[in-house]
Parts: C-alpha cells; sequence; structure tokens
C-alpha cells in the first residue's frame, strides 16, 4: 500500500507536464481537444481522488497494524474480520448498511436473536450504539474494525482473568487444576461443570494425569468468538 502510494506520487510530475501543455494550448485558444476526452482538470481532481484513497488505505492500515501490536489480536483474526466486511459489501461502498453488518456479525459466530421487521431488538440496538452512535444507516469498515478489536480484547483481558483464577485454585500455579481442588473451592454445581466440561489433562509425554483437568485450554475455548 505504501508503495502505490509512493508510486501515485511520483507521478504528480507527469500531471504537472500535462497541466503546462493544457495551458499552452489554452494561451493557444486551442480549446477543443480530439485526442483525448479527458480534461486536465478532470485528471487533476481524478489524481486527488487517488491520492486520498492511498492516504486512507495507509492510514487504516496503520492502525490495524497498530491494534495487532498493542491488543494481542491475531493477524489471522483481524485477515478474517476483512474478509466477512469484503463478503457483505456486496456494492463495494466501503460500508455496510444494518442489515448486512448484522449477517456479517452472525458470520463471525455472534449469536444475535432473529426478530421480524420492525420488532425491538435491544442486542442489537447496543452494538448499533457502539458502531453508529448517530444512525446514519451505516458502518464503515474502520468502525467495523475498532468495533471487533475492542470485543476480540476484553475476551482476551477476561480469558486471562478467568485462567489467572484457576491458577490460583491449583497449588503452585500448575497448569491443571484437581477435582479436589475444585470441589474445595468452587460450589457443587460449578466444580460438576468444570468437571463435564475440561479436558484431562496431559503432561509433556501425552498421559493423563489421573484426576487432573487442563483449565487453560478449557478457559480458551470459552472465548472463541
Amino acid at each position: 500500500s505504501q508503495r502505490k502510494h509512493q508510486e501515485i506520487r511520483a507521478m504528480r510530475s507527469q500531471l504537472k507536464k500535462i497541466e503546462d501543455l493544457g495551458a499552452a494550448m489554452e494561451e493557444a485558444l486551442i480549446l477543443d481537444n480530439k485526442y483525448t476526452e479527458h480534461s486536465t482538470v478532470g485528471l487533476a481532481q481524478q489524481w486527488d481522488q487517488l491520492d486520498q484513497l492511498g492516504m486512507r488505505m495507509q492510514h487504516n492500515l496503520e492502525q490495524q497494524i497498530q491494534a495487532r501490536n498493542t491488543t494481542g489480536v491475531t493477524e489471522e483474526a483481524l485477515k478474517e474480520f476483512s474478509m466477512m466486511f469484503k463478503h457483505f459489501d456486496k456494492d463495494k461502498s466501503g460500508r455496510l448498511n444494518h442489515q448486512e453488518f448484522k449477517s456479517c456479525l452472525r458470520s463471525l459466530g455472534y449469536d444475535l436473536p432473529m426478530v421480524e421487521e420492525g420488532e425491538p431488538d435491544p442486542e442489537f440496538e447496543s452494538i448499533l450504539d457502539t458502531v453508529d452512535p448517530n444512525r446514519d444507516g451505516h458502518v464503515s469498515l474502520q468502525e467495523y474494525m475498532a468495533f471487533m478489536i475492542s470485543r476480540e480484547t476484553e475476551n482476551v483481558k477476561s480469558s486471562e482473568e478467568i485462567e489467572s483464577a484457576f491458577r490460583a485454585l491449583s497449588s503452585e500455579g500448575k497448569p491443571y487444576v484437581t477435582k479436589e481442588e475444585l470441589y474445595q473451592n468452587l460450589t457443587r454445581e460449578q466444580a460438576d461443570y468444570c468437571i463435564s466440561h475440561m479436558k484431562p489433562y496431559m503432561d509433556g509425554k501425552g498421559r493423563e494425569l489421573p484426576s487432573a483437568f487442563d483449565y487453560i485450554e478449557f478457559t480458551r475455548s470459552l472465548f472463541v468468538n
């Protein structure tokens, strides 16, 4: 993107030559050029639009790189968000209407309830409060990426908090928790739930430890999407 933008910038001198030629033709009162339907003004406007687009794309990419570096959101996740947006942006306008945005979220694993048209949809409305607070009816790529990154970051934080809580339950902060530790520290229902949903812990040699459960894998599986 940066290289393309620099290439476009470098071609500004070509446009300058065309503008000089155009000015010379005007001085000679040649106002109708049969060799091209383009005008110098039109070309300058198109060049400006291209330059603006290059700057916007670069800014967007820089934001995504910064987001990845500061939030720990993986490159794969960012790619998937971006790919989904493009898939639902049928008219390639760089923005999604509310219906397209809702379909996009569902495809990314959001469990949004199906509601009849005109019926209240509080869950989706609260998401729109974040991405389209002024309700202009559209969500831009930038707004959408910012929303997805913030959601992903919340998940990362929450999963780390839960992981730390399990680590505190297990003696000496081991990467597994025993059946006994679960029943000592949690309610019976909570411990039953953990035991029925956690995988047995495997040591480095692939052997199961008796009554030991893998809380790290369990916690991370809770926070997929």
